[in-house]
């Protein structure tokens, strides 16, 4: 076990055993609660799946993202340095590409109100990119100044699943008018995404997800951030909801599964695309480096869009934000697997461009306050671990 471990598991320790990621809210909690079936229900019977092959053996590489959460929620404001009008778009946790075009209609709009159409954006991940693209469309001159382009930035290494409401906020934290601009943010992020639906290459597709558990979900552990919770509640209307199966309608050797149907982001194939449109569509990009605000008098620009994600922690002394560490396991893809498992607090999402495998944890709090970018390979091979049985028919339901 190396170092690394040991601190987290120290940290984790000091957490009263606190731990998770994104990908738990991709799928449905309660996994235990007691199928109620009636002669009138239909009764839903999984189809033939083709086994995910998850084996220490076929992991092609490791990547670790840090995500930046602020507990208020995400920065949207904006703010005089000098001489620039400088708008806020950062803090996403782990909605980056969940909320990016909701969040960057708002930026895009702020950007725009002093009547400049020259515009810098800095960054040049996934709220770089929508930022940059929506502002292009709005018939600004846009020019994106980032050190790093896709695949080197962060956002480029996410999970890449439908996850609006992953560690954006600390529920007891964010201000009463909160709820109502988080809504208004995944509303017009899920519209645009329908329109990228069935395009080559899948930038974005519906697949089925199967929440696996074997008991009763444990209670939040105490002293455990209330991390928001609003889709299931806000968005109930558009947003499939998972359902418990029956015994025997489903493959899987445990005692409860939910069924529900998710968008996935194939963020290799999402990146490319966002980024060509913008290039096609006249915006520019230079790559420049930003250390402190002061850096910002070199554009020529007077309204700037800050979209340097958990950058903005060290280039703007944001002491609210805090990282979360996620470190994803990647193997080889498989086309004929095209449905995701969450079990025992991991996450296995098959990609076009590989099965991502992640370390969940419990209450959402795997990686919170770990800044450290170095991979651990011992975490993604007991994550894989973890699935040992689960695609063989003949097993038993755990105990």
């Amino acid at each position: 076990m190396n170092q690394m471990t040991n601190n987290r598991r120290a940290f984790m320790l000091g957490l009263t055993g606190l731990g998770a990621t994104v990908a738990s809210h991709a799928f449905a909690e309660d996994v235990s609660q007691k199928p109620i079936m009636t002669d009138e229900m239909p009764r839903f019977v999984v189809p033939p799946l083709a086994p995910i092959k998850l084996s220490a053996d076929r992991i092609t590489r490791i990547t670790v993202c840090m995500r930046p959460f602020r507990a208020a929620g995400p920065r949207l404001e904006v703010e005089t340095v000098g001489h620039k009008r400088v708008v806020h778009n950062y803090g996403h946790g782990g909605s980056g590409w969940s909320l990016s075009w909701g969040s960057s209609t708002i930026a895009a709009r702020y950007a725009l109100e002093g009547g400049k159409r020259d515009i810098a954006v800095i960054g040049c991940g996934a709220l770089g990119l929508t930022s940059a693209l929506l502002l292009r469309r709005a018939g600004a001159k846009v020019t994106i100044y980032a050190k790093e382009r896709p695949p080197q930035t962060r956002s480029f290494r996410a999970t890449g699943t439908w996850s609006p409401d992953s560690r954006i906020a600390d529920a007891d934290k964010v201000a009463p008018t909160f709820p109502a601009l988080w809504e208004d943010m995944a509303r017009t992020s899920y519209a645009t995404y329908q329109t990228l639906l069935g395009l080559p290459g899948e930038p974005v597709a519906w697949t089925d997800r199967y929440a696996l558990s074997d008991d009763a979900p444990k209670p939040r552990a105490i002293g455990a951030i209330h991390f928001a919770e609003y889709e299931k509640k806000q968005l109930a209307d558009i947003t499939p909801p998972f359902r418990l199966l029956a015994p025997g309608a489903h493959p899987f050797p445990v005692n409860y599964v939910r069924h529900g149907t998710s968008m996935q982001f194939n963020v290799t194939e999402l990146s490319r695309l966002l980024l060509e449109d913008f290039l096609r569509e006249g915006g520019q990009i230079e790559t420049m480096t930003f250390n402190t605000p002061a850096d910002l008098a070199r554009l020529k620009q007077s309204v700037i869009v800050n979209c340097t994600g958990y950058g903005a922690r060290a280039l703007w002394k944001d002491e609210s934000i805090i990282p979360v560490r996620g470190q994803i396991a990647w193997l080889p893809a498989q086309p004929e697997a095209r449905y995701g498992v969450y079990y025992r607090n991991v996450v296995a999402l098959p990609r076009p461009d590989g099965i991502v495998v992640q370390q969940a944890g419990e209450n959402d709090m795997w990686g919170y306050g770990i800044d450290n970018e170095t991979a651990d390979r011992a975490e993604s091979e007991a994550a894989i671990a973890t699935f040992a049985g689960i695609f063989d028919r003949k097993a038993s339901p755990r105990p």
